[in-house]
Formats: structure tokens, sequence, C-alpha cells
């Protein structure tokens, strides 16, 4: 191999490296109720998100008489862009900026639950925990970086619940959760001018298994104090890096790797302050440090391709709310939230951007008849303005080619979704009889 062909198959394993580094971070999805949404999630761990709120605490199902089906749908509408700052490589500064790389996505989740006696409910719910949609220009100037980024989950999280007494209930169950991701990004080649690089490729997917399990207490009438735990999913994905050139061939191939998801810990409260307010308070976290520092392994050498520090922080999000009953029919809600990011400058890159965000958020159900209840609820983040910077020295090094980024976020979410009862509690059992001889 001539010195041309061993300098582009260097530029193509760094640029390897460097794809591999954006397959996780802090990419959870919280849209799983509509109600929750509409409080800005405060209180979802206590049941303010109806039965859907076992994606917070699984035995919130015992709140919920008989044979209850909810269904939600939330569009989330991401707009960020990235624009070269001072420091950026020369030859790519003028290639320009991202564009925006929000990429819209539709979030279904379900829940339901199954009362059995006046002791035992069954449940179960579906959902993406995860999930990421980022896609900038073509060229650009952070194109080494990424070019895209889509992760997909699904989860599958049956549950049992426990009603031990009047005042505490208890829930746990399995987590049955599907990964995938694919991240492509420019291959800097020599000869090649920035503007028609090719483009190299990782994909991956996996099947794990964690658990939930949570509780419910009720000191007394009016007040619920729930406590949820979501565990880790170990993952080990198969996958494959892909390049454009025969003559880099050597370089791709089938890969694995290890991931471990974050867990998370939800602590909700719901108190009445009339029959029909009530205030909510929410907190929540997410132990993204568990991602760690990640290998990448080619299977044909059974050696590592790369070292993988992603070094994220765990995160914490604090949230309050308020709903009113304004009709027999209709109650109205609101909330605030504030999430602290687990993606700080240290470790920011171009596929997630993130930073620190303030949710405001708006929601309202109508009880359309005595089985059907329609929900809506509409919030808007907004996210400080930060900052990238990837080269050398930093965690995130192509070829040595440097860029520095600012960066502007928001995001606007619609959420609608119906809850259905479709029939009364099965009747107490009655007292055994007992006779006298």
């Amino acid at each position: 191999m001539g010195g041309t062909m061993r300098a582009a198959a260097f530029a193509a394993s760094v640029a390897l490296l460097g794809l591999g580094e954006a397959q996780a971070g802090a990419f959870g999805i919280r849209e799983q109720s509509t109600e929750a949404q509409g409080l800005s999630y405060a209180g979802a761990a206590a049941g303010s998100g109806g039965v859907s709120s076992m994606f917070w605490n699984p035995a919130v199902i015992t709140m919920n008489p008989g044979f209850v089906a909810e269904q939600n749908l939330t569009y989330v509408g991401l707009s960020s862009d990235i624009r070269p700052a001072p420091g950026t490589n020369p030859g790519f500064a003028r290639l320009g900026g991202s564009g925006d790389i929000g990429q819209g996505a539709v979030v279904p989740a379900g829940a339901s639950s199954y009362q059995l006696n006046d002791r035992l409910w069954l449940g179960l719910s579906t959902g993406a925990p995860f999930g990421l949609a980022t896609k900038p220009n073509q060229a650009w100037a952070g194109e080494v970086y990424g070019r895209s980024s889509r992760i997909f989950s699904l989860a599958i999280n049956p549950v049992i619940g426990f009603k031990v007494n009047e005042w505490l209930s208890l829930a746990a169950g399995s987590n049955i959760e599907y990964f995938r991701l694919t991240l492509r990004q420019a291959l800097p080649i020599p000869g090649f001018l920035p503007t028609v690089y090719p483009s190299s490729f990782l994909k991956g997917e996996s099947w794990g298994v964690g658990f939930t399990a949570g509780a419910t207490l009720t000191p007394r009438d009016g007040t619920v104090l729930g406590i949820g735990y979501r565990s880790s999913v170990h993952h080990d994905i198969e996958g494959a890096i892909g390049v454009p050139l025969v003559a880099l061939a050597p370089l791709a191939g089938q890969v694995r790797s290890r991931l471990n998801t974050s867990d998370k810990l939800s602590v909700g409260l719901v108190q009445a302050i009339s029959p029909v307010a009530r205030v909510d308070l929410g907190f929540e976290w997410d132990q993204w440090s568990r991602l760690g520092t990640i290998g990448i392994v080619s299977n044909r050498l059974g050696l590592p391709v790369s070292n993988l520090p992603l070094n994220y922080k765990d995160g914490s999000t604090y949230s309050i709310g308020a709903d009113y009953d304004a009709a027999p029919n209709l109650t109205l809600r609101t909330g605030f939230a504030y999430e602290s990011s687990p993606i700080d400058f240290t470790n920011r890159s171009v596929r997630l951007p993130d930073g620190d965000r303030y949710i405001a958020s708006v929601g309202a159900s109508y009880r359309w008849n005595e089985r059907l209840t329609l929900n809506l609820a509409y919030s808007h983040f907004f996210l400080d303005r930060s900052r990238i910077l990837a080269g050398i020295g930093r965690d995130y090094n192509v070829g040595n080619i440097a860029f520095a980024g600012v960066v502007d976020s928001s995001a606007d979410i619609v959420s609608v979704g119906f809850r259905y009862v479709f029939g009364a509690p099965p009747p107490v059992a009655p007292a055994p009889l007992v006779r006298k001889y």
C-alpha cells in the first residue's frame, strides 16, 4: 500500500473512531403519557399520568380499578442549528453551518391495567425509552463529526401489582428492550474535496432485559406518594462498520460492543388542596454515567477497534404542576420543569448538542362519557445556548480536524391520547361462610 493510501486508511480508521463515539448520550424519551406531559411530568411517579405513569412507577396500576387502557401519540419537533465559530479548521469553516438538524418524530406509547381481584393487578406498557434523529446538511463545517444519527428503541414492560393494604401498594416486572442505531459521517480522504467526502457508517442492534419496581403510599385521603425504579438494560450490540472505498475494506466488517443504558429513579407527590384542585411535584434521576467508556471490537480480529470515552454525567429533573377540575367532565393542567443535562461542554457532540433545559407545559382532559376520556398536551423546551469543541486534545477527534461551534436549540411537543375503561372491577370475594355445629 502506497503512502497516500496508508494516509487514507489512517484517516478512515480515525473517522470510524469518531463515528462510534456518538452511539450513546442523553437520548432518553420521557414522552410516555399525555396527561403527565401537561404537568411537565410532575407527580408522574404518583399516578398523575394515569395508567401510563407505570413508565415511572409500576405500582400506580393498583390505583385504577377494573380494566383500563390508554394510548398516547406524541409529535416531537426539535429545532437545532450549529454554526461554526472561530477555531474551526479554515478548510471546513467555509462549508457553513449545519442548518436545522432536528428531525420531527412521532412517539407512540400505551399502557393497560387489569384488576384480577381486590389485591392483584396485571399491567402492560409499551413505548420507546430512547431515541434520536438528527440530520445536518450533507456538506457542512462539522461533517466529519456527523452527517446523520438515528437511534430507535422499543420496550415491553409486563408487571404485577399487589395492594398490601389501604395505604401501600407494590409492583414489579420485567423490561424487555430492543435497541438499534445507525450513524453516518463524512470520511476525510486525501485527494477529495470536503464538499464531496463520501460517508462511512456504523450500524448495530440488540435485545436486552431489565426490570422495573415501585411503590405507592397513600397516608391519607388526597395525598399520594410514589417511588419507582427502571433498571439499566445491558445490550450486547452486534453490528457493522462500512466504508465507501474497496481499498479500505479491511477496516470495515462486523463489530460488537457492550452498552448499559441509564437507570432511572423517579419520585412523585400528588396533593389535593381542594375537592377540585391538586398540586403535583416530581423528581427524576438518570444514571447516564453508566455508559462510561465503550469499546468497539472487530469480530474478525477479536481486537478492539476503538476505545470510546463517553464520560456522560448523571442527569436530574425537577418539576412542579397543578391540575384543576374546571367542570365535571373537564380537567385543565399546567407544569414547569428544569432538567440538568448529562451533556456539557466537555462531552457535547454535533450529533446531540444537548444542554440544560426548561420545560413549560399545558394540557387538558375531556371526559366524553363514563368510559372514554380524551387527553391533549403541549410543551415547549427552552435550551441554553451551548458550545461545541472537537479536534486535537478532545475526546471527539477525527483526523485532527478542529471544529468549534455555537448551538441554538428548542423543541415543541404535542401529544394526544385517550383513556378507555372497559368494565367495572371484579366484586370483592365474599367472606367465608362459618357454620356452627
